[in-house]
């Protein structure tokens, strides 16, 4: 069939945390939401009817993950990524951030020392530290535009003995890279050489651009498989965020052991009815959504880039490689981070992920969402250029 992603639904009044959160977070309710990783379109209709028809059961008891459950999801990796997994590997969380902090509680000890590469995803500097352990630095180096890895400093920071793990964001968020078979042997050698144990947070491994492939980063090789946990989830594929649920592959046999062993102690190795009818149904009958809503997101990013390159010449695209984020370069506004975010709030009345909340990096930089309706993509950027335009004019940088 075909998906309408032009629709605009309206989201409030669904508790919704982009929407109905708005005012209350950003103190305006006349802001309009593209802050938080979220799409603004419906899910997959098989995914709908199967909920439907799941609840009009009517009983709702205990439910297990079946056999079907786990295959569609292992076909989907193996077309979508060439990459064959077991069922065995397999471990289930409420979350993508749940299995991180599984894992940092299993594999870590309390003050031991965690890498993350910043600007990169608020909650991992969240989930170390309220673990009680210690934040590593890694930053990313931007160069012409394009983020990369800075192994140099990586071999200086893992020659601790006190670095136990690195938590790997492949593809990037915020910076939108899809690291190369090339980069992430390098980092994984790196990693192996000095015990360092690879979490691999590939949420967004689905939604890559044309001209970029993604590597799983246990699927380069037996060694990086052994030493390495991947998480992902449906949420980002999908847009079911709220669902919560989220497949980590684990294929090292101690290693999968003691993080089962977690989450028996946690009691979360039960199983949501809703969850488990959504997530088998979106890996097996969500393919042709995902592939139209790919080529919508495309046609999206070359409108932002071109109104941005056209009309606000202040502020650069850093060309993302993969994911529905765009990570836009605002220093041309001449603006302290502080500035920036009262001017896109309170001038521009739009909520973007401000850059220096991502950490080390990230100050003169802004986090948008482009996974909505293109009106409503247009609407945020004719606001930026409106409140540029009244900025420029009243310090005498731009003539009526």
């Amino acid at each position: 069939m075909i998906y309408d992603f032009n629709q605009v639904i309206n989201r409030y009044n669904t508790n919704s945390v982009k929407w109905d959160k708005t005012e209350k977070l950003f103190g305006d309710k006349d802001i309009l939401p593209m802050w938080i990783a979220d799409m603004d379109f419906a899910c997959p209709k098989p995914v709908i009817n199967a909920i439907k028809e799941r609840t009009e059961h009517g009983i709702f008891g205990y439910t297990f993950r079946s056999k079907n459950y786990f295959e569609a999801f292992m076909n989907w990796v193996e077309r979508r990524h060439d990459w064959s997994i077991k069922k065995q590997w397999i471990r289930c969380t409420p979350g993508i951030m749940t299995a991180l902090s599984i894992a940092i509680q299993t594999f870590t000890n309390e003050r031991d020392k965690i890498i993350i590469q910043t600007p990169v995803y608020t909650p991992f500097t969240e989930v170390i530290e309220k673990n009680n352990r210690k934040i590593e630095l890694n930053p990313l180096k931007l160069n012409n535009e394009k983020y990369e890895m800075d192994y140099e400093n990586l071999e200086k920071v893992v020659a601790n003995t006190d670095v136990k793990m690195i938590i790997l964001c492949n593809p990037h968020n915020p910076v939108g890279r899809v690291w190369s078979r090339e980069e992430l042997t390098k980092m994984g050698q790196i990693c192996m050489e000095n015990d360092v144990l690879v979490i691999s947070d590939e949420a967004h491994m689905d939604i890559v651009h044309k001209g970029s492939t993604h590597t799983p980063f246990a699927s380069i090789s037996e060694a990086f498989a052994d030493n390495s946990i991947t998480c992902t989830a449906p949420s980002k594929t999908f847009n079911l965020a709220g669902v919560q649920m989220a497949n980590n592959i684990i294929p090292n046999k101690e290693l999968r052991n003691s993080f089962t062993n977690m989450i028996d102690r946690l009691y979360l190795g039960l199983s949501n009815t809703f969850g488990v009818t959504t997530v088998e149904n979106a890996y097996r009958y969500g393919g042709e959504w995902f592939d139209q809503f790919l080529d919508y997101l495309e046609g999206n990013l070359i409108f932002l880039t071109e109104f941005i390159e056209t009309n606000l010449k202040e502020i650069k695209v850093i060309p993302p490689e993969g994911t529905y984020l765009v990570w836009l370069d605002c220093r041309g506004l001449g603006m302290d981070a502080k500035d920036l975010e009262d001017f896109l709030q309170k001038k521009a009345k739009i909520a973007f992920d401000e850059g220096y909340t991502f950490g080390e990096g990230g100050e003169g930089f802004t986090r948008v969402n482009i996974a909505c309706p293109r009106h409503i993509l247009e609407e945020g950027l004719r606001r930026i250029e409106k409140a540029v335009n009244e900025s420029l004019i009243r310090v005498g940088r731009k003539t009526q």
